[in-house]
């Protein structure tokens, strides 16, 4: 990390809420993922969010004694902000303020490659962007209404800069229109060939580009941070014990409290985990918050209707999990909502257990090949209509 890199202050809130992060470390991750140093974390107790400021004028009179100690630039809230909430922030505290949402779309802006990428994380910034633009933009009140000044100070200029946004996302979202029906046509010559379709998600972070490359001696780029890769990458991937090759796709990582205009952003990418035959849900086995983050993905997979498709939970990173705690079978099932699931624990750094995940995809596949119908969800969603036919 540079030396010149800003410093932040990072505010989490407990709400009572289960699952509160009293440590602000995934902040804290996400924070370093974007280029920032964290120079202060600071927590706080409410029954509910302060309507004006989200935490009470004491709280953010202290986080501006806090960040002017430590010579932070920036506030940083592991919460979503009101427009207004962040403004009265800012004016109380001088320093620039931003939520979670915000951290999230500037690792993406950042980290997206491909030309897709790059759209879908415009396209998310310039949805985001229209929610600020009335209560954010100070400069806007020095401008004045059409005829008669009708309207009051500032209208006409926000009314310009509204439709130059609204232009920007209607070209946006022609663009990524295109690019979608781009990927349906590949989508279809896979199907034609009737190739069985795996795809791979996970928490962000829990090694899906390592396991993914380890699979098919791939060189996507996988590091040790949040949302290391953006880009879905797709490849055959040759099964030995039923001599036939599969087709498997990295995806996107998930995260708690993934913003819904990303969600919606990205669901050209996410499509490829909605079309999947089957998920390999990658989990970090060494974080002791795996469960939550199975929830998170589980809650983010339902709400792009891949909920309903067959599941292998695959525990990465087992070599990383302490001695008292080593699973005592490698492969074992669970049952969810009544559902029996397979686990299987891996690493994909070590190699350990790589062998038996191939085995168990020779197994899908064969049951695939033997009863195509078997894989197909049990909904009524349109989209799955042609794993049908």
């Amino acid at each position: 990390m540079s030396e010149d890199a800003p410093k932040v202050v990072l505010v989490g809130v407990d709400f009572g809420l289960p699952n509160f992060d009293a440590e602000l470390t995934e902040l804290g991750l996400l924070a370093e993922s974007a280029g920032f140093v964290v120079a202060e974390r600071v927590t706080c107790k409410r029954r509910a969010p302060d309507a004006a400021l989200f935490i009470g004028t004491g709280k953010a009179d202290e986080i501006k004694l806090i960040a002017e100690g430590v010579g932070a630039t920036e506030i940083l809230f592991d919460q979503a902000l009101s427009p207004a909430q962040q403004r009265n922030l800012e004016r109380t505290m001088g320093l620039a303020v931003n939520d979670r949402i915000l951290l999230v779309l500037e690792i993406f802006s950042q980290r997206a490659r491909s030309f897709e990428g790059k759209l879908q994380v415009e396209l998310a910034r310039l949805q985001y962007l229209t929610t600020r633009l009335v209560r954010r933009w100070s400069h806007l009140e020095r401008q004045r209404g059409g005829v008669g000044h009708r309207g009051g100070p500032g209208e006409r200029q926000i009314e310009l800069d509204r439709r130059m946004l609204n232009d920007s996302i209607k070209r946006t979202k022609e663009r990524l229109t295109k690019v979608k029906r781009q990927r349906q046509t590949q989508r279809k010559q896979r199907e034609r060939s009737g190739t069985f379709k795996v795809s791979i998600v996970g928490y962000t972070n829990a090694g899906k580009s390592s396991l993914f490359n380890a699979l098919v001696k791939a060189q996507s780029y996988a590091a040790d941070q949040l949302f290391a890769t953006l880009d879905t990458t797709t490849r055959q991937m040759y099964l030995a014990p039923v001599e036939a090759s599969i087709s498997i796709s990295d995806t996107v990582g998930f995260i708690r409290d993934l913003p819904h205009g990303l969600v919606a952003a990205f669901s050209a990418t996410l499509q490829e985990s909605v079309e999947a035959h089957l998920l390999l849900h990658v989990v970090d086995a060494a974080n002791p918050a795996s469960f939550e983050q199975i929830m998170a993905v589980r809650e983010v997979l339902a709400e792009i209707d891949a909920g309903e498709i067959e599941q292998i939970l695959v525990f990465n990173k087992a070599d990383l999990i302490e001695h008292d705690k080593a699973p005592e079978r490698m492969r074992d099932e669970l049952v969810h909502d009544g559902r029996a699931i397979t686990r299987i624990f891996v690493s994909a750094q070590t190699g350990e257990g790589l062998d038996g995940l191939r085995d168990l995809l020779a197994e899908r596949y064969q049951a695939f090949a033997t009863d195509p119908a078997a894989y197909i969800p049990e909904t009524d969603d349109p989209r799955f209509a042609h794993l049908a036919r």
